[in-house]
């Protein structure tokens, strides 16, 4: 009896922290981009994260795993689930400058696979310009890291990419944004 206690308890304690270990996984995702240029690097980035409506929050960059069951959203969704100051995931891909007449860029790739409950992955790129198709590049890359790493086919690919011509100091930025 007292063995069967201490299981039905062990039991409970190991679902206790499964049930806040899955309060971290995402529920919705939304991807943005934004661009900034100013005197100061800081600032710069600060206006490119205003432009991409993403300032209010303390962003914490995560690594690349797009969440099983995680639906993608439009912004406007998306934000209506997040609060100024609130600590928000996110998957960013950032490049600053200085060197006037450079192109640079930041892009995110995804690879989803079809089965939604299974996780997919998402690159992140940035760096200066040359007219590559850098967000194609991010795609395929995507694909190929939950191809071999998961051994699992995408079921769908995409990017959000975004080049800025830069002016003073530019900072430019893609986002995928997380929604718990």
């Amino acid at each position: 009896m007292r063995i069967e206690n201490e299981i039905n308890e062990l039991q409970g304690v190991k679902s206790e922290i499964a049930d806040r270990n899955r309060m971290l996984v995402p529920k919705k995702v939304f991807f943005t981009t934004g661009i900034g240029v100013h005197e100061d690097p800081l600032v710069s980035f600060e206006l490119a994260l205003r432009d991409a409506g993403i300032e209010r929050f303390n962003l914490v960059t995560v690594s690349s795993i797009f969440p099983p069951q995680c639906e993608i959203v439009e912004m406007d969704e998306g934000m209506r689930d997040l609060y100024p100051g609130q600590v928000v995931f996110c998957v960013m891909a950032k490049e600053t400058s200085s060197v006037e007449n450079k192109k640079i860029y930041a892009t995110i790739g995804c690879a989803i696979p079809e089965d939604p409950s299974l996780h997919g992955y998402l690159t992140e790129y940035h760096g200066e310009y040359n007219g590559e198709d850098v967000g194609r590049r991010a795609e395929q890359n995507a694909r190929y890291m939950l191809e071999t790493a998961f051994g699992v086919k995408a079921g769908r690919t995409f990017n959000v990419t975004r080049v800025a011509d830069v002016r003073e100091t530019t900072t430019v930025l893609s986002a995928a944004v997380f929604v718990l």
